[in-house]
């Protein structure tokens, strides 16, 4: 390696370092300002950026493992406002786990979130597991999904209920980014299966977990009818799409052969895989120079793209009202 790409290399970390540093003593500042614990570890995770003379990408957020009686709690606040004072725009994960949320947190949050104004935090993963999230925190964290780059949304163990579901579809609504979403141990009822059905069905959502619910057998039928029911289709799509190709192929070679008109493809009697394109004349040339006469591409199209679905420990069996009755329909639906 030569001088001048070490003389670099040396100051970009030395750049890295000063500022973790400064991050880390923005964090500690404000946690004495707001009364707040000082995290282990975002504190274990800085001082391991800084050895190691690497950014910070992933933010873990908890409390300690033994934690005395007259110990102030670890809050949300002194984190989110120390990203914004220093506009740390490397975080890519952020990982909230048994800390408590407040209203105003998650409006933090999702204001930090939605890609807009001058600086964008870019975090694409956000895991709030047992934070006391309520039905209206789910209503605006719903709202800024769709502003957002998160990929992977995990909130295990927050008892918000069918109602909270219905807040965060709001933001799903053929969404193109998500792929991820895990709602395990949050008090879902048979309802939330016929909210989330038609969300994953067209959206780009590949993972859901559902662990842990109460979605029993008409839940479970409810979240993968839309699903089924677009297999099907695809399915009897592509039965008929062969015969029906060909069929208007040989109607063409017919058409052609009676009214006098021979080409290469009729004498020969095959059906081209391919269309032949016309011979270009002069002014294709001109077309070719104009660029508001491109075709634009059209936008990826959005579900079902669902390959995986964990429904563990969810009341699915002939113990419900629906008794076998229910099991039966939804055995059929996944075969």
């Amino acid at each position: 390696m030569s001088e001048k790409k070490r003389k670099k290399q040396k100051e970009n970390s030395f750049l890295d370092i000063s500022i973790l540093k400064k991050f880390l003593l923005t964090y500690e500042q404000h946690c004495d300002e707001t009364q707040s614990s000082v995290s282990p570890t975002i504190q274990k995770g800085l001082w391991n950026c800084i050895n190691n003379e690497v950014a910070i990408t992933k933010f873990v957020l908890s409390s300690p493992e033994t934690v005395p009686e007259d110990f102030p709690p670890v809050l949300f606040k002194p984190l989110v406002k120390t990203i914004r004072d220093l506009r740390y725009m490397l975080g890519k994960e952020l990982c909230i786990w048994g800390i408590l949320l407040s209203n105003l947190d998650i409006a933090s949050l999702a204001i930090m979130l939605e890609l807009k104004g001058r600086t964008i935090y870019p975090f694409y993963k956000l895991e709030m597991i047992d934070c006391g999230i309520d039905v209206w925190s789910m209503e605006r964290l719903g709202k800024a999904l769709s502003f957002s780059n998160l990929v992977s949304i995990v909130l295990d163990y927050n008892k918000f209920g069918d109602e909270g579901v219905k807040g965060l579809v709001h933001g799903l609504e053929g969404n193109k980014k998500l792929l991820s979403l895990s709602l395990c141990y949050c008090n879902l009822g048979i309802e939330s299966g016929s909210v989330l059905g038609p969300v994953i069905a067209h959206t780009a959502i590949q993972e859901l977990y559902l662990n842990g619910n109460y979605l029993q057998c008409s839940g479970a039928v409810e979240l993968i009818t839309p699903i089924s029911t677009y297999a099907q289709g695809l399915a009897a799509e592509r039965d008929t799409a062969p015969e029906t190709s060909t069929d208007f192929a040989h109607q063409i070679l017919e058409a052609t052969g009676s009214t006098g008109i021979y080409t290469a493809v009729s004498s020969l009697n095959v059906v081209p895989e391919k269309p032949q394109h016309a011979i270009s004349d002069g002014n294709e040339d001109k077309k070719k120079r104009k660029g508001k006469n491109k075709k634009k591409r059209d936008a990826a199209v959005v579900g079902p793209w669902l390959a995986k679905l964990h429904l563990a420990d969810n009341g699915i069996d002939g113990r419900g009202d629906e008794g076998e009755t229910g099991v039966l329909e939804f055995s059929q639906l996944l075969t």
